[in-house]
C-alpha cells in the first residue's frame, strides 16, 4: 500500500518581508543599492505608522549603512534619507549596549552606544528644525532621548510635538511607553495611564489597544513584586485586554495596515502567557502562521513559543 506523504511541519514565519509581501520589494532595493526606488518607496506611503514599519525593514538590514550614507551624501537635506540613516545608526548602538539592564552594560558598552546615538541625534535636530511635522524623525528621537539619559519631560516634550500633527503614531506611543516604566525611570501608574488615554482618544478601530496589552506584558515581564504566572492570569487584566482589542484590531472600523501582525502578536502574547488560550484562539486564527519576535523571545525559543501557544490556543477555541 502506498504511504501518504507526511505533511511539511507548520512553521512560524517572522520576516515581515514574507508575511508582508510589499516590504519584499523595499528590502530588495536596499540590497541592490537602488536609492531611487527606496525613496519612491517611501514616497508611496500615505500614512506614518506603515513608514515606521517599512523604516524597520531599513534599520535591521546591515548593509544598508553603506547605501544611506551615500545618499545623504548625494542628498545632504533629503529628510528621508538623514532620518533612515540615523535610525540604523540608532540601532547599531542598541546593538552594542544589548537588551540588558544598565547594571550589567560596561563603560565602554555606554560609551560607544552613547556616540552611536550622538550621531544619530545631530542628524535628527536638523531634520526636525527644517521640517517640525516630519514623524519619522521626531518617533526616533524619543529613542534617542531615552538611550541618552534626557530625562522624562524631554522625551515627553519629543513626544508633544510628534502628536502635535501625528496624534496616534502607533511606534511612538510604543516608544513613549518603554520610558514611562519602571525599568527607565518611570512607574506603572503612568505606563498604564498613558496606555489607557491613548486608547481612549484613538477613533475606535485604532492600533492603541496594543498599548494596552503591551504595559501589562512589560509588568509580568519587570515588576518583582508580583508572580509573573499571576500577574497575566487575573480575571481583570484578561478583561481590560479584551475589552482594548474589541476597540482596536476587533472593531469593524480597524484599518490593518502593516501593524497587523504586531497588534494581533501582542494581543494573542498577553493572553496565552496569562493562561487564556481560548480568548487568544481568534488572533492566532487571524495571524495564521505569522509572528513577531515580541513578546515570545521572552520565554524561550520564538518559535517554539509561538507554535506551542498557537496550537494550545487553537484546541480550546
Amino acid at each position: 500500500m502506498a504511504m501518504s506523504p507526511t505533511a511539511p511541519p507548520i512553521r512560524a514565519e517572522f520576516d515581515p518581508c514574507v508575511a508582508l509581501p510589499s516590504l519584499a520589494d523595499l528590502r530588495a532595493a536596499l540590497r541592490n543599492d537602488d536609492w531611487e526606488t527606496v525613496e519612491a518607496y517611501f514616497d508611496f506611503i500615505d500614512h506614518e505608522d506603515d513608514r515606521a514599519v517599512a523604516a524597520g525593514v531599513v534599520d535591521r538590514l546591515s548593509t544598508s549603512q553603506r547605501l544611506l550614507e551615500r545618499a545623504v551624501a548625494a542628498q545632504p537635506r533629503s529628510a528621508l534619507a538623514r532620518t533612515l540613516l540615523a535610525r540604523r545608526f540608532i540601532v547599531i548602538g542598541w546593538d552594542i549596549r544589548g537588551a540588558h539592564t544598565a547594571e550589567h552594560v560596561s563603560r565602554d558598552q555606554f560609551r560607544e552606544f552613547h556616540e552611536w546615538l550622538r550621531r544619530a541625534e545631530q542628524l535628527l535636530i536638523d531634520v526636525c528644525a527644517e521640517h517640525p511635522t516630519y514623524a519619522m524623525a521626531w518617533a526616533a528621537r524619543l529613542t534617542t532621548a531615552r538611550g541618552l539619559g534626557l530625562g522624562a519631560s524631554e522625551v515627553r516634550r519629543r513626544y508633544e510635538r510628534l502628536a502635535e500633527h501625528h496624534p496616534h503614531h502607533i511606534s511612538a506611543q510604543s516608544s513613549l511607553l518603554q520610558r514611562l516604566c519602571p525599568k527607565w525611570g518611570g512607574s506603572w501608574e503612568e505606563a498604564h495611564a498613558f496606555a489607557r488615554a491613548c486608547l481612549e482618544s484613538a477613533p475606535p478601530g485604532s492600533h492603541a489597544g496594543r498599548l494596552v496589552a503591551e504595559v501589562h506584558l512589560e509588568r509580568w515581564l519587570d515588576d518583582s513584586d508580583i508572580s509573573p504566572s499571576d500577574y497575566l492570569r487575573s480575571a481583570e487584566v484578561r478583561d481590560e485586554i479584551l475589552a482594548a482589542a474589541a476597540r482596536s484590531v476587533q472593531h469593524p472600523d480597524y484599518r490593518p495596515g502593516f501593524d497587523w501582525i504586531a497588534d494581533h502578536n501582542t494581543f494573542a502574547g498577553a493572553l496565552c502567557l496569562g493562561g487564556h488560550h481560548r480568548e487568544a484562539a481568534p488572533f492566532f486564527r487571524t495571524l495564521g502562521n505569522k509572528a513577531t519576535e515580541s513578546p515570545w523571545q521572552h520565554v524561550g525559543d520564538k518559535e517554539i513559543q509561538f507554535l506551542k501557544h498557537r496550537r494550545t490556543a487553537l484546541a480550546k477555541g
